[in-house]
């Protein structure tokens, strides 16, 4: 890897963005003979997905974690490089904090009994019945599609019940999932995206489901192992201003390179492309699924403590609240071998928004206060405190991933969605059909990519 060395450069292939599709793409492309350069805007890859050492020495991760059974591509990759995971800590009872402040232990995936716990789970038994009606390839093919997608999630939610605690329970799921609220996202792309994973329990639970393992050096182990395979093609640094295509190619300038290639492989999620010029300009399916695709509002914050202490009391660490906490969701993220106890809490959608607007000090009192309520007042009094507020995240703006708003996919699905763009090609987790949203389906979105542009290369070489 290069970090911000000037020159021109010719290629046959330039790709925009170093993430787990960026790094994919390019792996695909080099072990298949095609000449490519990887261009960068951070000064490291992995894209939302990146670890680093707290001052106490645990690797904690600041961005995507998990891997999941059915997560396929994202396992051979990491068998490939030898890259170890260990399952997500969930043994003990866990812990829901009411709307009301009342605190409820459990164990299994939810309470048996409780408010709106009946009606939520009806309600998510008929998502799940409606996403298998969708049509992952070409998702404007779904019955009731446009009707759908016309609504939002909160729409649907309260057409479909009464119940404010059931709507509760519905909408901390929404934030959890596309960290945004339920009257921002399209209902048919929640359908999608539940199709996506495999139905509802996957994204939700642990065992078995996508919060499944976790990886021993960090989920970006994989993306630094794929980096270090394609030897000196990535330039890190290096930020796209333009791209302009010509009957001849295409020429991608940086504040430090112009790379001419044949064919570019835009990555970066949808509202970072906004940042880029096009010259022409890009089709109006694609500027209209980018301006109908931001991105969601997440805040990941790490408590690190000397030790797990809440393992000893018989609890889990994994906790959901209701209430006024701007934490909507805690999980144990300690190291495998509990050298450490690290609790890690995610803020969401509108809590983020007003939580992130307070100082550092009334941030971290009300963390702390959220996970003292799960774990107990040990919690108070960690050895680190790590806040990653993604929003404001460089040239992401945002996490974990793009949704999409009403009507997005209806008017701007069918061309804006994933349809090359000229000679762009356009990749990252948004634009897959399974796992879409995860690092599962960034990498597959980078080996659809990849076989796009082989393809096209391949019918220019045609005779005739």
């Amino acid at each position: 890897m290069t970090t911000r060395e000037a020159s021109a450069v010719d290629t046959e292939v330039v790709v925009v963005g170093a993430g787990y599709a960026g790094l994919t793409t390019a792996w695909r492309l080099a072990d298949a003979g095609v000449d490519v350069v990887v261009l960068e805007a951070a000064d490291r890859v992995g894209g939302r997905v990146f670890s680093q050492v707290s001052p106490s020495g645990v690797r904690i991760d600041l961005g995507g974690q998990w891997i999941g059974p059915s997560q396929r591509r994202f396992h051979a990759l990491a068998a490939r490089f030898g890259c170890r995971t260990f399952p997500t800590w969930e043994t003990g009872r866990h812990v829901e904090i009411r709307a009301d402040g009342t605190r409820v232990d459990y164990a299994g995936a939810a309470p048996d009994a409780g408010p709106g716990i009946e009606e939520y789970e009806r309600v998510t038994a008929l998502l799940d019945g409606l996403a298998r009606t969708v049509d992952l390839e070409r998702p404007w093919s779904t019955p009731r599609f446009a009707e759908f997608d016309a609504l939002s999630a909160e729409d649907f939610f309260r057409a479909e019940t009464h119940d404010e605690d059931a709507l509760l329970r519905l909408a901390l799921a929404v934030q959890g999932v596309w960290c945004a609220e339920p009257r921002e996202i399209s209902f048919f792309h929640v359908l999608f995206y539940l199709a996506s994973g495999g139905g509802y329990e996957q994204l939700m639970e642990t065992r078995g489901c996508a919060q499944d393992a976790r990886f021993s050096d960090g989920a970006d182990a994989v993306a630094h192992a794929l980096a270090k395979s394609l030897d000196g093609r990535i330039r890190l640094g290096d930020p796209v201003l333009s791209i302009r295509q010509t009957a001849h190619g295409v020429a991608v300038t940086t504040g430090h390179t112009v790379v001419r290639a044949r064919r570019a492989v835009v990555t970066v999620p949808p509202a970072a492309v906004e940042r880029i010029v096009f010259d022409p300009v890009l089709p109006a399916g694609r500027r209209g699924w980018v301006r109908h695709s931001p991105m969601g509002r997440v805040a990941k914050v790490h408590a690190v403590y000397e030790e797990p202490f809440w393992r000893a009391a018989g609890r889990s660490g994994i906790a959901t609240l209701y209430g006024d906490s701007p934490v909507g969701v805690v999980f144990d993220n300690s190291p495998e071998d509990a050298s450490r106890g690290v609790l890690v809490a995610f803020v969401y959608g509108d809590r983020l928004d007003r939580w992130a607007a307070a100082t550092d000090s009334e941030r971290r009192r009300e963390v702390l206060a959220a996970l003292s309520a799960v774990a107990g007042p040990r919690a108070d009094r960690p050895v680190d405190y790590v806040e990653k507020i993604w929003p404001r995240a460089g040239r992401t703006i945002g996490g974990y991933e793009c949704f999409v708003t009403p009507g997005g996919w209806t008017r701007y699905g069918r061309d804006g969605w994933r349809e090359p763009s000229g000679l762009v090609h356009w990749a990252g987790t948004e634009t897959a059909s399974v796992w879409n949203g995860y690092i599962d389906g960034a990498i597959s979105s980078g080996e659809r990519a990849a076989a796009e542009v082989i393809g096209a290369l391949a019918a220019v070489r045609q005779p005739g």
